[in-house]
């Protein structure tokens, strides 16, 4: 892991704090002042950004790769709870109060992520008190991702499980392809059944199956071309 302290101008990865959704309604000077007080970092594929249970800080950016949060279960597995991808945020619950972080944080690939202490941040949220309001939205969005999650793994089908996370995928990963939605899987096979609550066999059976329906076309281990979209959909009804 590196660390430097520059600004956004120095860095080839442009004015991160444009990407982020809680700072959308500055402007571009007042974009560039928050960016003077951010500090970078890189982590390596595999490498623990945050540890369950650390204190956290700092606001953190990804400004390049992909991250998944996760706990380790009473007895040994993984719970994948979320994937952040460049633009998203976390950290942001400890920084108006001093909790632990409530889960891990594990790089997927290499990242590159962009800090801003609590103290700035906490002053930030004085001068611009919309971007409160943005990070209570983007809170409440996670809440409803993970209620589904768990309303999913508790009550939903096989089916369901596997269709309701490819349609995420595709929302979030997807881009068009003249056959339908080419899907850059952020997760292995391993990975997507610990995120839904399902084994690898499982998963893979199941993806297999969806194949064979010609509802989609699996590239590779870690891309997908989703043919049939309302064929899933169906399925989460």
């Amino acid at each position: 892991m590196t660390t430097s302290l520059c600004t956004c101008k120095a860095c080839n990865h442009g004015i991160c704090a444009q990407r982020v959704s809680i700072f959308s309604s500055l402007d571009e000077k007042q974009l560039i002042k928050i960016t003077d007080l951010i500090t970078h970092k890189e982590y390596k594929k595999g490498e623990l950004l945050v540890m369950e249970g650390e204190a956290m800080d700092s606001l953190v950016i990804l400004n390049g790769g992909q991250v998944k949060a996760f706990r380790t279960t009473q007895d040994g597995r993984e719970q994948i709870l979320h994937i952040f991808s460049e633009g998203d945020f976390f950290g942001e619950r400890n920084l108006l109060r001093d909790h632990p972080s409530a889960y891990s944080i594990e790089a997927l690939e290499d990242v590159h992520v962009c800090l801003i202490h609590k103290r700035e941040f906490q002053k930030l949220i004085k001068e611009y008190p919309d971007i409160a309001l943005k990070v209570m939205e983007e809170l409440c969005e996670r809440l409803d991702r993970l209620e589904n999650t768990v309303e999913a793994m508790g009550t939903r089908p096989v089916e369901a499980r596997v269709s309701s996370v490819l349609l995420e995928f595709a929302d979030k990963y997807g881009k068009p392809h003249p056959k339908g939605t080419m899907i850059e899987l952020p997760l292995s096979r391993e990975g997507i059944a610990h995120y839904i609550g399902l084994t690898r066999e499982t998963v893979s059976r199941k993806m297999s199956l969806l194949q064979e329906e010609g509802i989609l076309e699996m590239v590779g281990n870690k891309r997908v071309l989703l043919l049939d979209r309302k064929a899933l959909e169906r399925a989460v009804e």
